[in-house]
């Protein structure tokens, strides 16, 4: 016997927007931990009771154009992840902290010598390796600590790539700027990283536990 094949986003939002509610909710079932986390992570420590805030505004966007929506190049996860940069920003704003829209002004940081710099990631692939995802994630709080010193838009970059597992062209949809554009917040993200993490995580190069 044959299994219909799953529904894809676009098909289920199409599917909710001609009134099928089950359709919004395995939309939402499916997106709903990746947004959380996305969102959570983006606003940091300091504005994280913001949170729950943001989550519902972005799906309530979702439901609020359901009748407007179209596929329009970019799928419908990015489309999701766009809405809840919005929210992010307008929540930064209305704390007092500056939003800035580029990164003219920073200085990409490289490395001296190879000591324990040798292997680390590459912000250069159009899709993060395995490994790549495995190298990061081992780092645990302290990566999560870093990334709060980072600017909103870097810190954007290098979730959705890195986290979220975006391309660098989908990267550059949510957040709604050039492919390099992206790709540079993206290096000058990894490049402050490896500022703040130092040597921390040079153990963890030769597989060793800290």
């Amino acid at each position: 016997m044959s299994t219909a094949p799953e529904p894809t986003d676009d098909e289920l939002m199409s599917a909710y927007a001609r009134g099928d509610a089950a359709a919004f909710e395995r939309l939402y079932t499916r997106h709903q931990a990746g947004l959380y986390r996305f969102v959570r992570r983006l606003l940091g420590p300091s504005l994280a009771a913001q949170a729950d805030e943001v989550f519902q505004d972005t799906w309530l966007k979702v439901v609020n154009a359901r009748t407007q929506w179209a596929p329009q190049g970019a799928t419908f996860r990015t489309w999701l992840f766009t809405l809840a940069h919005h929210r992010v920003i307008d929540i930064w704003r209305r704390s007092g902290r500056e939003v800035s829209a580029t990164t003219d002004d920073d200085t990409p940081w490289e490395p001296e010598g190879d000591a324990a710099w040798a292997q680390w990631p590459a912000a250069t692939s159009p899709a993060p390796h395995s490994e790549e995802l495995a190298f990061w994630r081992r780092a645990g709080e302290r990566l999560l600590r870093c990334l709060d010193e980072l600017p909103l838009a870097q810190r954007s970059a290098f979730l959705l790539h890195h986290d979220d597992e975006l391309p660098l062209a989908d990267v550059a949809r949510a957040l709604e700027v050039g492919f390099e554009t992206a790709k540079t917040r993206l290096r000058y993200a990894m490049s402050k990283l490896r500022v703040c993490m130092g040597a921390y995580l040079a153990p963890l190069q030769q597989g060793e536990v800290r």
